[in-house]
């Protein structure tokens, strides 16, 4: 039985595939190269996902392990990211205009959010996997790349081809096999008229 068939989500209603079966890895094929296809198609879905005002306030710094943009975004990871994101076949920046024509963008990051989330399920559907991260340093991020102030770093996903887990070291592997769980919805939904 496969990894992605033991992962999948036990929901209480019925979801796509899609969805239920993807999870956030940290264990990549260290050797394997991206799949440039999926790669592709993955940002695509990210420019199409919905925004505030058709704004798009999305912007992406795609790096690919071994490319000196790869080495800056393993160096602003922060603890344990540190330790396994680097083994990815891409590091990719979600980041967000803050302000378009100096009016502020109070909507931006929850719509960066949703490039990302279009990307991630993309990616699971082209046979990648991915792991979206918080840790890392937004003003190390911000001078690599050369953001200005209207500039700012949401998240960090490792994207690549999954490697074997049971070759991880002992904690991480626990992590990855850990089972998946997530509160009851009722415990999300404050009104349900």
């Amino acid at each position: 039985m496969s990894l992605a068939l033991d992962r999948t989500a036990r929901t209480d209603a019925p979801i796509l595939d899609v969805l239920a079966e993807r999870w956030s890895t940290r264990v990549f094929d260290a050797t394997a190269p991206i799949d440039e296809a999926a790669l592709t198609a993955a940002l695509e879905a990210a420019r199409w996902a919905p925004s505030a005002n058709n704004s798009q306030p999305w912007r992406f710094v795609v790096a690919r392990r071994g490319s000196a943009a790869h080495a800056a975004i393993v160096d602003a990871l922060m603890g344990f990211n540190r330790a396994w994101a680097a083994d990815a076949g891409a590091l990719i920046v979600f980041a967000t205009a803050t302000a378009l024509d100096g009016r502020p963008l109070p909507w931006a990051a929850y719509d960066a959010g949703q490039a990302a989330a279009h990307f991630t399920v993309q990616a699971h559907a082209s046979g990648l996997h991915t792991h979206q991260m918080g840790g890392f340093d937004r003003a190390a991020l911000a001078t690599a790349f050369g953001f200005d102030g209207d500039l700012a770093a949401v998240t960090v996903m490792a994207v690549g081809v999954l490697g074997d887990v049971d070759a991880a070291p002992e904690a991480l592997r626990e992590r990855e096999l850990a089972p998946r769980t997530r509160r009851p919805i009722a415990d999300s939904v404050l009104v349900d008229e």
